[in-house]
């Protein structure tokens, strides 16, 4: 997993999903599993 200061380019990847758990957001992608970030 990544930690990033900006998800946006990863948000229009294919399968990407923006989730916010425990006052984070992260990335998470169903299609491509390596696919994962996190911010804050």
């Amino acid at each position: 997993m990544k930690v990033r200061n900006s998800l946006r380019a990863l948000k229009k990847i294919p399968g990407a999903q923006i989730v916010r758990r425990r006052g984070r957001t992260f990335v998470i992608n169903k299609k491509n599993p390596r696919m994962k970030a996190r911010q804050g």
